[in-house]
């Protein structure tokens, strides 16, 4: 893998492929685990564990895989990593553990780490593959800690609520004060689907925006380029 074919494959990943905003892809755990920051990010990581690893397996072993029956081998490749990942989990980071439930060993049927095996990784090489499944778990990853911090900053008035499971001794920041009442839609299912639509509003505007000034008139001041008609 060249440098220019690895910053494609980071900026695929990270923004122009994001599993979240573009794709629409593992909308439950995205949805069900970003109350915060550190229940969103945890799991965002603890899903990069898995693609890299499912991915760099599955490239290395796809010359050997009947194509008939690949779809069961990856998912049984993918059960193991992710019971891996449950155990220590389990026995590490126990209280985190606990949090997060169920959506740990769903990571099994997340159809984010699927696609990417069976689009990506059973036609490349296993460098390939392996960069392809950290980038795409990375934006899910920024995705997921963005998406965490708006919610637990307007339902909770708060920021790395949890932190301690992490590093004790460790606390959340207060940020606007301990008489702030909070407020519950953030924090419940109907805030997560609204706060991740304006993201995907938001995402969706930044690139007609980039798109239109891509293709502006040669010469002009960026403010300008803004405004100015698209060539045909």
């Amino acid at each position: 893998m060249n440098l220019q074919t690895f910053r494609d494959t980071a900026w695929s990943g990270l923004w122009k492929q994001n599993t979240g905003l573009v794709q629409l892809l593992g909308l439950c755990p995205i949805l069900a685990v970003s109350t915060s920051i550190v229940n969103a990010v945890s799991l965002g990581l603890a899903t990069v564990v898995v693609m890299a690893i499912s991915n760099f397996a599955v490239a290395s072993l796809r010359n050997f895989i009947p194509y008939e029956i690949r779809i069961p081998v990856f998912i049984l490749i993918i059960a193991a990593l992710t019971t891996v990942v449950d155990l220590a989990f389990n026995a590490y980071l126990h209280d985190l553990y606990l949090v997060l439930g169920i959506f740990i060993p769903l990571i099994v049927t997340n159809c984010i780490v699927l696609a990417r095996v069976e689009a990506y990784a059973a036609k490349n090489d296993p460098v390939s593959s392996t960069v392809d499944g950290v980038m795409m778990g990375l934006g899910l990853v920024w995705l997921l800690g963005l998406l965490g911090a708006i919610r637990e900053l307007v339902g909770n008035g708060t920021l790395l609520s949890g932190i301690d499971m992490l590093v004790p001794g460790w606390s959340a920041i207060t940020v606007f004060g301990d008489d702030y009442p909070g407020f519950l839609l953030g924090i419940l299912p109907p805030g997560a689907f609204f706060t991740l639509g304006c993201l995907i509003a938001l995402s969706n505007w930044l690139r007609t925006r980039a798109a239109a000034a891509k293709h502006a008139k040669p010469g002009l001041r960026a403010d300008e380029a803004e405004t100015a008609p698209a060539r045909p």
